[in-house]
């Protein structure tokens, strides 16, 4: 994974390394001078932060998929309709790298709150009505949070996607159980 990275301190603005890479695109051309690395790098479904436009972030991702990179994984998102917009954008941008969904299982609303500030990802207002009350039940979290994502991911596959990235934030568990949830099991208690 190519990532051009965040500056040092949230909200600053990014200023590559004197002896760095300017970005992504720069980096993935890096790495495939070395050697013929399998590169994935990032895309946004909705847009950047840093960026001028949604057409110049689209601009950007190809630039990174023409320098070498193999495949795009989203910044998590919460509706399918969101990656299916983004999907059809890249599309008609010239885009046919495989585009893989990055998915959140929501274990902190309030954290995630704050990172998709930061990212700006959308957070619906009924996914905010699931997780009310929650705050003191980690266990009922956990269960709505495997369920919002192996619905996400179900609605995804419906339409066509076959390959999911999850952020576990060192939960692994949770993403076992999404998978799970979905009728995966690991090879040994295949039937």
């Amino acid at each position: 994974m190519a990532l051009r990275g965040d500056p040092p301190v949230q909200g600053a603005r990014f200023e590559p390394h004197p002896q760095g890479y300017a970005g992504a695109a720069e980096l993935v051309a890096g790495l495939k001078a070395i050697a013929p690395f399998e590169i994935s790098v990032a895309c946004y479904p909705e847009t950047h932060p840093d960026a001028q436009s949604a057409d110049a972030d689209l601009d950007n991702l190809k630039r990174k998929l023409d320098a070498g990179a193999s495949r795009a994984i989203t910044q998590f998102f919460f509706e399918p309709e969101t990656f299916f917009r983004f999907q059809d954008k890249a599309a008609a941008a010239g885009i046919d790298a495989e585009l893989t969904p990055g998915i959140m299982p929501v274990t902190n609303f309030a954290a995630i709150q704050r990172m998709s500030a930061m990212c700006g990802t959308h957070v619906p207002l009924w996914l905010a009505r699931l997780f009310e009350g929650l705050d003191e039940l980690p266990a009922a979290r956990q269960l709505v949070a495997a369920t919002v994502s192996a619905e996400l991911c179900r609605r995804l596959y419906a339409g066509g996607v076959r390959h999911f990235h999850f952020y576990t934030l060192n939960r692994a568990e949770l993403s076992y159980a999404i998978c799970h949830l979905l009728g995966l099991r690991p090879e040994e208690n295949a039937r």
